[in-house]
């Protein structure tokens, strides 16, 4: 099945002004233009990303140890956009993410459920064209690996 994209044209306003109108995005037209910041991209690319089953975590190694940290202060709030970086244009956004994947699964089978779930969501929400979703693939979390799994023995009584 092939999708075809229509292009971006250009229309004439009643005061002489050009707008650039995208394939029935929505962002641009006669009445004013909608910018999407790239948090809201950002945000939107982890959520979808972390809705995946097989994904463990978000961010590289550094990353994931200041959200640790970042975790454990009371009241403080998971960072949704950790281990995602975005490029948001007019009317495209190429995401770039790092992940950490469950021992056992299908490193391909879980990079295309991320691909398609967050190009769906981001151009739902957006109306931006997706380009590109690169996906690194830092560790594979192991039940037990982590410090937190098991209550840490105490060196004083």
């Amino acid at each position: 099945m092939t999708e075809t994209k229509t292009p971006a044209t250009t229309t004439t306003t009643s005061a002489g002004t050009e707008v650039a109108t995208s394939g029935g995005t929505g962002l641009a037209t006669e009445q004013g233009r909608t910018s999407i910041a790239d948090t809201v991209v950002s945000k939107i690319a982890g959520i979808a990303t972390r809705e995946i089953n097989g994904v463990h975590a978000l961010g590289g190694g550094a990353a994931r140890a200041v959200g640790a940290l970042r975790d454990r202060i009371p009241g403080s709030r998971t960072n949704l956009s950790q281990g995602v970086a975005v490029e948001v244009g007019e009317r495209q956004a190429a995401i770039d993410l790092d992940i950490v994947a469950e021992y056992g699964v299908a490193i391909s089978d879980l990079a295309a459920g991320i691909r398609r779930n967050v190009v769906s969501s981001v151009e739902r929400m957006t109306g931006l064209e997706v380009t590109e979703v690169n996906i690194t693939v830092h560790d594979i979390h192991i039940d037990g690996d982590d410090e937190d799994d098991e209550p840490a023995v105490s060196r004083v009584e």
